[in-house]
């Protein structure tokens, strides 16, 4: 055997995604590169590690067991890292978060400074949608997540960081009434769309679904393109609107304001880095939003 500890964490990347597409997406490396990684794993081992069968590729029982080998194998290495760490005096381990889509315009700035002034600790970030955050914060799959809309399934708590603005937005302004446009929405499962929906029933707005988009950078993209408009969150559309490639248009009950908020499981027992982290937050919250998002107060 002469695998390498990059192989093992390509290999178990291709377990959890179940496909060489997406673990080249989330490893942000070649597909041809992932691929030739995993054959050369593979060939280590008489038995298969993954089957395709039709377009789909399956991961083998045997492949499951070696999944869990490697992931023993990888958090060993990252112990031994640690414990260096930790002898020298600094802080070291692994902060695990789950973001909604939209929090990547806003958790970034959150983590500059302490990763900064820890550079033992490695980030893990999942950036998805709310549905995908809930189930891992409720599987205890992470120490934090970032959302705009909290559940009201599981008990938690929470550490409030930004406001939320919602607005109606569009290429330009329309002479049609809300009711009238083509509007854009997320996908289900997500919190923009939650939010859009209970406005347009409160409202009793009946909207003419124009299309359905994953992601608000796809719903930003349509919007500059001219396919119609949306209910969008204000901080990710900043450089479109000082450009003035983007408008809000000016609508009865909005914004629709919100608050982003850090949740953890109620109980839950922090690492050191989480612990640590969460004191950086609460000493720093204040400052940081005063020098990353002044520009928010103006709309």
């Amino acid at each position: 055997m002469n695998y390498t500890l990059n192989q093992l964490q390509i290999f178990l990347k291709v377990v959890e995604t179940q496909s060489v597409t997406k673990a080249s997406e989330d490893l942000h490396l070649s597909q041809p590169a992932v691929s030739i990684q995993l054959k050369n794993f593979q060939d280590q081992f008489e038995i298969p590690l993954t089957e395709v069968v039709g377009r789909k590729l399956y991961i083998t029982d045997f492949g499951k067991e070696i999944a869990q080998a490697a992931e023993e194998i990888i958090n060993q290495v990252y112990a031994i890292n640690n414990k260096t760490l930790a002898y020298k005096g600094q802080l070291a381990g692994r902060l695990r978060l789950s973001v909604v889509s939209t929090g990547k315009y806003v958790m970034p700035y959150f983590l500059t400074g302490f990763m900064k002034k820890n550079i033992g600790i490695e980030l893990n970030m999942d950036v998805t949608n709310k549905s995908r955050v809930i189930e891992s914060l409720e599987k205890n799959e992470i120490d934090f997540a970032l959302v705009s809309i909290l559940p009201n399934s599981i008990n938690i708590e929470q550490l409030d960081l930004l406001q939320n603005k919602l607005y109606l937005v569009g290429y330009n302004k329309p002479k049609l009434t809300i009711k009238d446009m083509p509007i854009i929405f997320r996908e289900q499962g997500s919190g923009t769309r939650q939010t859009m929906e209970k406005y347009f029933e409160k409202n009793q707005l009946s909207i003419q679904k124009k299309m359905e988009l994953t992601s608000n950078e796809a719903i930003k993209q349509a919007l500059l393109a001219g396919l119609g408009y949306s209910i969008m969150p204000l901080i990710g559309i900043k450089n479109e609107l000082q450009n003035k490639e983007l408008q809000i248009i000016p609508t009865k009950g909005l914004p629709i304001k919100t608050t982003w908020s850090l949740i953890w499981l109620k109980g839950k027992k922090h690492s050191p880095v989480s612990l640590a982290f969460l004191n950086y937050l609460k000493k720093e919250k204040a400052t940081i939003i005063k020098e990353k998002f002044s520009w928010y107060e103006q709309y």
